[in-house]
């Protein structure tokens, strides 16, 4: 290792645009994860303290502000948005990566329009999500609402994480898949779709990121509701609108942190099981 150091180093100092060129990329690594230790650091320190049995009570009070429903909430719209999302993002990344010819001009709207919807302002779903799902449809304040709203925002991120893991699988494999009798179906479902599974999921994390921190587009979709909904058509709030509304009436500042520390170690729990279900997949699939 220090070896192959001292070789591109001794290469950087031939070429002084190549050593300017890494000690800027160094640099804004180590400012990356400086400020995200931080940033970590400063909401543990100032949280943590506050993490009470209290803020675990089942019922939400104004005297113990509970943030448990808001934590049900959020698993519950997770699972919901998801079930939406992945079924349909995934099946349109197979048609564009499989199925769709190059150059298609089909193929170049549905790219530019996912690429024009993931530039979209959150606020700007919560107004759709408001006037289609919420009154159009009639589904109401509801986790229903918000949880269809948020499955259109993570949409074209999925798709396109998607997409980018088909067309990272060789095509040997598929040829040799079609080598042995195998139809495109079956290629792909046992071939291709394996091997791609840890990038996969790696779009299904940065989505669970998107929706577990959303807040804009719930507030007029799935409501302010302090409690844990009995249906999917009644209005809940989440932990990020929970922390929204302590930190919006200026007297639970110290619960707002609390909370946000859960919110930090919900993130973390589920990139920590994505990402080891994705590696056993993968090594599963290498083996096979």
């Amino acid at each position: 290792m220090a070896t192959l150091f001292s070789k591109k180093w001794h290469s950087y100092k031939q070429d002084p645009k190549s050593l300017l060129l890494f000690l800027l990329v160094c640099l804004a690594a180590c400012i990356t994860m400086i400020a995200l230790l931080f940033i970590i650091g400063y909401i543990l320190v100032k949280g943590i303290p506050h993490l009470t049995p209290e803020l675990f009570d089942i019922k939400y009070t104004s005297k113990n502000v509970s943030l448990l429903p808001a934590l049900v909430n959020t698993l519950f719209i997770i699972v919901l948005s998801l079930f939406f999302a992945v079924p349909v993002g995934i099946s349109a990344a197979i048609y564009l990566a499989e199925y769709a010819q190059r150059g298609n001009k089909v193929v170049h709207i549905i790219n530019l329009t996912t690429e024009t919807l993931s530039g979209i302002p959150s606020i700007v779903y919560g107004l759709f999500g408001s006037l289609f799902f919420v009154k159009y449809l009639g589904f109401g304040l509801s986790l229903l609402s918000g949880a269809c709203t948020l499955s259109i925002m993570i949409l074209p991120l999925i798709m396109r994480t998607t997409q980018e893991a088909l067309k990272n699988v060789p095509d040997s494999y598929r040829e040799g898949s079609f080598g042995l009798g195998a139809g495109k179906l079956r290629t792909i479902f046992s071939i291709v779709l394996p091997c791609a599974i840890p990038g996969i999921l790696s779009g299904v994390i940065l989505g669970i990121g998107r929706i577990v921190g959303e807040s804009a587009a719930l507030i007029f979709t799935a409501g302010t509701v302090a409690e844990i909904v009995p249906t999917i058509f009644s209005s809940a709030r989440t932990l990020s609108v929970h922390m929204y509304a302590l930190s919006g009436e200026g007297l639970y500042i110290n619960q707002t942190y609390a909370t946000a520390v859960v919110l930090l170690i919900v993130v973390i729990f589920i990139n920590m099981v994505s990402n080891f279900i994705a590696k056993k997949i993968g090594k599963n699939t290498i083996k096979n």
